[in-house]
């Protein structure tokens, strides 16, 4: 994923000079209109201050969850980064009259962050996904960046009961980066519910299905279905499954539309 190609920043510019960070508001949801570049770059910053920085990845789904979840909501508008991971976001923001410069996939943000947590020798966590999922996604970035420290790999539970048990491994671990793939919305509550207790962790990202995608257990979509906005339907068909939560698509796009009137 990460190659010549890579956004990722120049490792030697000053941090005080931080692109802008501006907010497009959908449906009550902040949106930080940045690049996937603009968000390593401030991933860096995250990663030189004190406390655990969250990092959500906000798709029309997450939006439309938030509606009738306060919790959920208050949790994204408390967040630190709100990533536009879904192309129903920039046409929702271009409809309002705003600008999101581009979509950030948590599915290629995770290569990008392992790939710079190798170069800054960052520790990096995986927490989530089935059994032996996080440890076989932690083999294959492992081999992808050989210089990339994994703290550790566990999958446990969102469940409250295991919080202790769960921040006790990450905090022994001494990670200082941390992927947590429970799903939305409970990866991110989880995030929020542990910010006081993960004593290492500077940077905590709910990665959704990525770990999935990096072992192959899930395939993304080519490029040119994502690119046209169409990678809902690639999803559609191979996990059919999944058509209950689908029907948060068109629902998103009407909301935005009426209330956009």
């Amino acid at each position: 994923m990460a190659n010549s190609q890579s956004p990722i920043p120049n490792l030697t510019s000053p941090l005080d000079k931080m692109p802008s960070c501006p907010t497009v508001e959908i449906l009550g949801v902040p949106v930080h209109a940045v690049t996937m570049t603009e968000t390593l770059a401030w991933v860096r910053r995250f990663m030189r201050e004190e406390g655990v920085h969250q990092i959500a990845t906000v798709n029309p789904e997450f939006v439309m969850k938030a509606q009738t979840d306060e919790r959920f909501m208050q949790v994204l508008r408390e967040a630190d980064l709100c990533l536009p991971d879904g192309v129903g976001l920039l046409y929702a923001a271009r409809y309002q009259g705003e600008r999101l410069p581009e979509r950030v996939p948590g599915s290629e943000l995770v290569y990008y962050l392992a790939e710079l947590a190798a170069r800054e020798g960052w520790r990096l966590y995986l927490l989530g996904a089935a059994p032996g999922v996080a440890e076989a996604a932690a083999e294959i970035l492992r081999e992808r960046y050989p210089r990339l420290v994994i703290a550790g790999t566990y999958a446990g539970s969102p469940d409250p009961g295991e919080n202790e048990g769960i921040v006790a491994r990450i905090n022994e671990s001494e990670a200082e980066m941390l992927y947590v793939a429970y799903g939305a919305p409970r990866q991110d509550k989880w995030i929020a519910r542990n910010k006081e207790t993960l004593a290492t962790v500077r940077v905590a990202v709910g990665v959704g299905g990525s770990l999935d995608f990096i072992t192959g257990r899930a395939v993304r979509a080519p490029r040119w279905v994502q690119t046209v906005g169409l990678e809902w339907l690639h999803r559609l068909l191979h996990e059919p499954w999944r058509w209950r939560r689908m029907l948060a698509l068109p629902r998103f796009a009407l909301r935005v539309i009426f209330r956009g009137r």
